[in-house]
């Protein structure tokens, strides 16, 4: 056993040192090779590698997955009217650059996201600055995060990142000025309605009159019709009372008489002072109408 023992030594220094000869890059990390201190290589693709073994060659992985940087307290921004806002955001970023990362920030992930915080709140003031609360809040708030995104990732390039989105998470009012703006878009929202209002009512009062202008139209051209119809009925009555007048015309006076009496004598309170000899009555002393008191 003891003769076997100084192989069975040589061959776990030989395993040793076999292993320390190879590593393995994952789909995640990236690979530093370090020769004396220097570094030698950069690799990015996943898969078996060999070097030399310490002290000759050193590797360093570095996370290449993307990471999120959160602002932890709001950051209070002043815009172009001189009112504050508290602004939370959040960055999502990566190494682009090894290398360049490696050198700038060792191993320290910290490091990197303080450097990157501090050019988001840097970034934040420039487009924030120049705009109103009313463009921060709605109408420019995608316009804000494109100026930011890309003054960022200018400036984190030279440091081996790769800066991949900003977001605005929450814009809100600093305390001191929360009523007033409170106010302010309270009455413009009164100012809106009753503008909204008062071109309803115009709206309205021209429908109206047009419906008015539309309506009597319609009537006149109605009654102008009825009246033509009216007329034409006229017409034909009287055109059927001379036919039949012309007929017959001692049954017309008769008929016409009877109707006569009647209207005469509708109401029974009436007096009525007349002579039996006049023309009123010649049909109730002969059916003829000849009265008998007509003498020569």
């Amino acid at each position: 056993m003891q003769r076997f023992f100084p192989y069975l030594v040589g061959l776990v220094i030989l395993l040793a040192v076999a292993s320390s000869c190879v590593f393995v890059v994952r789909e995640r990390d990236a690979a530093l090779v370090f020769a004396l201190g220097e570094v030698r290589e950069t690799l990015v693709e996943p898969g078996l590698y060999f070097k030399l073994p310490p002290p000759f060659e050193n590797v360093v992985k570095l996370d290449r997955r993307l990471q999120t940087i959160e602002s932890r307290d709001p950051e209070r921004i002043q815009t172009a009217e001189k009112k504050n806002l508290l602004i939370d955001s959040y960055v999502k970023w990566r190494i682009a650059d090894p290398r360049l990362y490696y050198v700038t920030f060792g191993l320290n992930r910290r490091a990197a996201e303080e450097r990157l915080s501090a050019q988001i709140r840097d970034a934040l003031n420039a487009a924030v600055n120049v705009r109103t609360v009313k463009q921060v809040v709605s109408s420019e708030r995608s316009d804000i995060m494109r100026e930011v995104l890309v003054n960022v990732d200018r400036r984190a390039q030279p440091l081996g990142v790769e800066v991949v989105d900003v977001r605005l998470i929450r814009i809100d009012f600093a305390p001191e000025i929360s009523e007033s703006v409170y106010r302010r878009m309270e009455a413009e929202r009164k100012e809106e309605a009753n503008r909204l209002r008062a071109t309803g009512a115009a709206d309205s009062e021209r429908i109206r009159a047009q419906a008015d202008r539309e309506r009597q139209e319609i009537v006149a051209r109605a009654y102008a019709d009825a009246q033509q119809i009216k007329g034409q009925g006229d017409a034909q009555a009287a055109d059927l009372y001379a036919r039949a007048y012309g007929r017959n015309p001692d049954f017309y006076s008769f008929y016409k008489s009877l109707e006569g009496y009647q209207a005469a004598f509708a109401n029974t309170n009436d007096t009525l002072v007349l002579s039996p000899k006049s023309d009123f009555f010649r049909f109730w002393s002969d059916a003829s109408g000849k009265t008998r008191y007509n003498t020569p």
